[in-house]
C-alpha cells in the first residue's frame, strides 16, 4: 500500500498550473554520445514530422515542432486532455561539433538528432619517438692525431 507523498502532490500541481501556460513548451530528452558522434533523442508524440524545423546558428541548435489537433464538424467532445501545442527546446553545442554533418530522423514519436564530433576533437593517439629513432650523428676520422695517440 502506498503511503502519501507530498512531493507528489506538489509536483501533481505545479505540472497543473504550467500545463495551463501558453507559449512553446519544452520536450523532454536524452543525450548521450555513442563513439565519435552525438545522439539526441526527444519524445514528440503526435507531431506531423513536416512541422519538425531543426536549425543551426553558430553553436546553438534548435528544435521546433507544432502539434494540431483536427475536429470534424459537429464532433462533441466528451473529454479532451490532449491539445495543440508549440514545442521548442535550445541546446548549446559548444566547441568540437560538426555542424555541417547533423542530421535527423523522425519515427514512432520519437525525434533522433546525430550530432557528429569533429575531427579535430576525436581523441587521437601521438606517437612518442625516442633519440634512438633520430638520425645518429655520426664521427668522422682525420688525419692528424688525436692528443692520446702523441
Amino acid at each position: 500500500m502506498a503511503g502519501y507523498d507530498p512531493f507528489r502532490e506538489f509536483d501533481r500541481l505545479a505540472s497543473a498550473l504550467v500545463e495551463g501556460r501558453r507559449g512553446p513548451r519544452r520536450m523532454p530528452m536524452d543525450l548521450y554520445r555513442d563513439g565519435d558522434h552525438y545522439v539526441l533523442t526527444a519524445d514528440l508524440p503526435g507531431i506531423d514530422p513536416g512541422s519538425v524545423d531543426i536549425d543551426v546558428d553558430g553553436q546553438l541548435l534548435t528544435i521546433r515542432a507544432e502539434r494540431t489537433l483536427t475536429t470534424g464538424e459537429g464532433v462533441k467532445w466528451i473529454t479532451r486532455e490532449r491539445e495543440a501545442a508549440s514545442f521548442v527546446r535550445q541546446l548549446n553545442l559548444g566547441q568540437g561539433i560538426d555542424t555541417d554533418r547533423i542530421s535527423a530522423s523522425y519515427g514512432n514519436g520519437v525525434l533522433s538528432v546525430t550530432i557528429p564530433v569533429s575531427e579535430k576533437a576525436k581523441p587521437r593517439r601521438i606517437e612518442v619517438t625516442t633519440e634512438s629513432d633520430a638520425s645518429t650523428i655520426r664521427a668522422h676520422e682525420t688525419d692528424a692525431p688525436t692528443p692520446i695517440e702523441q
